[in-house]
């Protein structure tokens, strides 16, 4: 189970190098790899990350990874980090999306005029390096139900106000069996966000996109008011990867 679940490391081994500050819309010089020895696939997807735009930008704003440009594209949009809330993080390593939420929720904001303390926790079954602001649940599956446990002692009755999801499988090389193990992941974050999220909360998932689509939407209508099928710009236009967001939690009772 924990293998089958485990979440893909590929941001991890993003190649980082400084840079100026540039638009991701203008074009570079492309860089190829000198001296490199290995296999044409891993030449390839070492010269596609020299010269992937959002792999610079992510080392120029210390970002653990480029994936972190996704998150701040659909918090941009559609505004589902609260200032002074609490956060879930599921899937996090390596930790870019924890470095957004962190930053974004503000640790401390004013409301009604006291100090309002916000709260990131991150849970991944790989090892996360320490974050500023984040509780971290490291070599922990968030499917089981002693992580899950750990998880409601942390917010110690208090409610999410979002729930994130960059869960994924290791690729199998089967894309309809990784679709189906994908969705199950995001069924059981919508199941766990069933209990945590605050009345007008939110969600997202990451799904490889397939035939469970259609039954994932359905059931997030019943769970959100509003729900959205995302691909941001910083998603590789040769993936299946896309965002499903449910935005404000209807089901808890007031």
């Amino acid at each position: 189970m924990a293998t089958s679940m485990r979440k893909l490391a590929g941001c991890s081994t993003c190649i980082y190098f400084a840079s100026s500050r540039f638009s991701t819309s203008l074009p570079f010089r492309k860089i190829t790899p000198n001296k490199f020895k290995g296999k044409q696939s891993s030449r390839d997807w070492v010269t596609r990350q020299l010269n992937d735009p959002y792999v610079r930008l992510a080392n120029e704003e210390n970002y653990r990874c480029r994936s972190a440009f996704k998150l701040t594209e659909i918090d941009d949009n559609l505004r589902i980090i609260k200032p002074g809330g609490i956060v879930i993080d599921c899937g996090a390593a390596p930790g870019s999306w924890s470095q957004v939420a962190a930053q974004r929720i503000q640790l401390k904001s004013k409301h009604d005029g006291t100090q309002k303390e916000g709260m990131v926790i991150a849970v991944d079954l790989r090892d996360i390096e320490p974050i500023d602001g984040v509780t971290v649940f490291a070599n922990s599956d968030f499917t089981k139900s002693e992580t899950q446990s750990k998880l409601l002692r942390m917010l110690d009755n208090r409610l999410a106000n979002t729930v994130l999801s960059d869960m994924a499988p290791n690729a199998s090389g089967n894309r309809e069996h990784d679709h189906q193990v994908i969705s199950e992941l995001c069924l059981s974050v919508l199941k766990f966000s069933s209990q945590v999220l605050e009345s007008g909360g939110h969600v997202v998932c990451k799904l490889w996109d397939g035939s469970e689509k259609k039954k994932l939407l359905s059931v997030m209508n019943r769970m959100f008011e509003t729900v959205k099928t995302i691909k941001p710009d910083a998603s590789r236009s040769d993936s299946a990867e896309i965002f499903l967001v449910g935005l404000y939690f209807k089901l808890r009772k007031k």
